[in-house]
């Protein structure tokens, strides 16, 4: 089996990597540190699975998985990350994800889960599912519901400090139509200020303070 394991942290690369060597059998894998290299390197590599973390440092863990299952539809992702908000796990699902597990999982967990999505079967963590077939939401859940992928997208690099201007430049569109974007979405999320709409994000755990890049807005 080859895995990519897509995550911006060195030391929680290696330490999936050391867990699912010690697991699986006969595991091929290759550690990537960003969203960039990961689509770059996707066709050459071909993993049967890819192990995608969703806070990534340049383009989110979802506009990785989009732009994959874009050139290759076969392409079996399995998200990993802290995130666990119904509406995230559903925009993981939505760009064509075909698992979901979070980083408190079980290692025994994630390694079945690595297993069936390598086979070509779903897997979402039980509690996960459960709530997904119970459409049990937390307030801030059903407060990020209705967001777009494209919103979600703006909303997590916002969140960590980009500058519209920079957001921009990432998603290869105007200034313009990021501002757009941010002002539906205090729309929508019911905020009436930047600084509500990054509170609301650590609030649904999208993002840590700890990850804060500062103020470089414009």
């Amino acid at each position: 089996m080859k895995l990519m394991i897509v995550d911006d942290h060195q030391v929680v690369r290696q330490g999936i990597a050391n867990l699912l060597s010690s697991m699986l059998p006969a595991v091929a894998i290759t550690e990537i540190e960003n969203g960039l290299d990961a689509v770059s390197r996707y066709g050459e590599l071909r993993p049967d699975v890819v192990l995608l973390d969703m806070g990534l440092p340049d383009i989110s863990g979802l506009e990785v998985g989009r732009r994959i299952r874009l050139r290759w539809r076969g392409a079996a992702i399995l998200f990993f990350t802290m995130h666990d908000e119904l509406p995230m796990v559903r925009q993981a699902l939505d760009v064509g994800g075909l698992g979901f597990v979070s980083k408190s999982c079980a290692p025994e967990e994630l390694a079945e889960a690595v297993k069936r999505v390598a086979s070509g079967q779903p897997y979402i963590e039980h509690p996960v599912a459960t709530r997904l077939a119970m459409n049990h939401e937390r307030a801030v859940d059903h407060r990020l519901r209705d967001m777009t992928q494209r919103e979600m997208e703006v909303l997590l690099m916002y969140a960590r400090g980009e500058s519209v201007s920079a957001i921009a430049d990432r998603l290869c569109v105007s200034n313009k139509t990021v501002s757009n974007h941010l002002a539906i979405l205090k729309s929508k999320l019911q905020v009436s200020s930047s600084v509500e709409l990054i509170h609301l994000a650590v609030d649904a755990g999208l993002i840590r303070y700890g990850h804060l890049e500062g103020s470089r807005r414009v």
